[in-house]
This record gives C-alpha cells, structure tokens and sequence, in this order.
C-alpha cells in the first residue's frame, strides 16, 4: 500500500508540472474586432514570449506596428497593453494552443470592453 502512495504521488507531481509550463505563443495571430458602433476590423500579432514575458507588435488597417507593453504569460493566462492615439487598450484573456481569447478594455470611462478570438496563423 505504501509503494502504491508513493508512485501516486511521482505521478501527481508529473502532471501537475507538465501542466505549470506556459503555452508558447510566440508567432504570428490574427482576427477581427468589432467596435461598440459595429464596425469590424482586422488586426494581426506578432507575439514573442520569453518565459512568462510577452513581446511583439499589433498591426491593425492603418499599417503600421504598435509595439505591445506589460506582456504576460501565465500558464494558459494572458494580458498585454497596447497605447494607441493616446489611449490605453489593455487586453486579458486564455490562450490555447491555436486560439486566444482576449477582452479589451480601452482606459476610458465609458468605453465598452471588446471581445476578440485571435487565431495562431498556419
């Protein structure tokens, strides 16, 4: 009984190890957001993760990279912040292997948060 505990406990302790690494999201993501009045617009990542520090760049319609600040990645937690046209957009989500799931909250009273679903590109 004794030997049985303890290879129960080698083997909790495996996966709970395997599961404390972070996904690596390093690579290029895209998808669509859609504004508060409807409109829709494509934007494009390109993430760059270093253990549980983010990097990168998001490139929306006007063309030009906007580099990402504050990035994060905690197991299969993510947050960033991107300024744009002096406000502050600060994205929280889940990632998973091909799929993350962000909430945008621009730093504005009366902003309303967006929901956003990036793709890993193939």
């Amino acid at each position: 009984m004794n030997r049985f505990r303890g290879w129960a406990a080698v083997v909790l302790l495996m996966l709970s190890a395997a599961t404390a690494f972070a996904a690596n999201i390093s690579g290029a993501w895209s998808g669509d957001v859609k504004t508060p009045n409807g409109d829709v617009f494509p934007l494009s990542f390109t993430f760059k993760q270093d253990g549980t520090t983010l990097t990168g760049t998001v490139t929306g319609p006007q063309g030009d990279p906007t580099p990402i600040s504050d990035g994060k990645v905690v197991d299969d937690k993510v947050s960033f912040s991107v300024s744009y046209n002096g406000m502050t957009i600060k994205h929280e989500g889940v990632a998973t292997a091909d799929e993350i799931k962000l909430t945008s909250k621009v730093d504005q009273a009366d902003a309303t948060p967006a929901e956003l679903t990036l793709k890993r590109a193939k």
